[in-house]
């Protein structure tokens, strides 16, 4: 089995991305190396999920790095959190003080529920070279939180053609349409060919 490294110490993200690589032996880099900072001063999702791949790649020779930077996107909001998500609420926030961050900026303006998406970019550091892929789920962001099912912002989004939140939602449904799924597939076409 083939070993896919995660540059990820995000608990939730790890055990998401494990049931989505089945075909793949995938542990984070802290089981290789001790943890270190790395500075996500991209402008995008694609940008800090490559300067994530890379950092890791870098110091584990020879290892195949997959990176994932996610979040969610509020347009009536001009877009935030987006690149923020993990830590819109200030520096070493946890999932649900940014949750609840989101929920409050919500209520200020006196919004029950709009549009949002998820965006997922993928970066797989390789002997061969960086590659990406992306993946995204539209919905709507409601002002509560429903469910403690998934992580982050999961409890208050509503993705679209449903009636729960992805915090209410059996995770192998969230699964089969999710932006990191979807994301993932496409990565796998890269992780099959190198």
């Amino acid at each position: 089995m083939r070993r896919v490294v995660l540059a990820s110490g995000n608990k939730g993200k790890i055990r998401e991305i494990k049931e989505l690589l089945k075909d793949y032996e995938v542990i984070p880099y802290t089981d290789l190396i001790d943890k270190f900072e790395i500075e996500e001063n991209g402008n995008t999702f694609k940008e800090n999920a490559i300067i994530k791949a890379k950092a890791v790649g870098e110091r584990l020779k020879n290892e195949i790095v997959l990176a994932d930077d996610s979040g969610i996107s509020v347009p009536a909001f001009g877009g935030i959190p987006g690149i923020y998500s993990a830590r819109f609420a200030g520096e070493g926030a946890s999932d649900k003080d940014n949750l609840y961050k989101l929920i409050e900026e919500l209520k200020k303006r006196g919004i029950k529920k709009t549009p949002a998406f998820y965006t997922a970019a993928i970066a797989i550091y390789t002997p061969y070279g960086i590659f990406t892929t992306h993946g995204f789920m539209r919905g709507e962001v409601i002002d509560e939180a429903r469910g403690d099912k998934g992580f982050g912002y999961d409890p208050m989004f509503i993705p679209k053609g449903y009636d729960k939140t992805l915090g209410e939602l059996e995770e192998e449904v969230k699964k089969s349409f999710s932006h990191r799924s979807k994301a993932l597939s496409l990565a796998k076409y890269i992780l099959d060919i190198i």
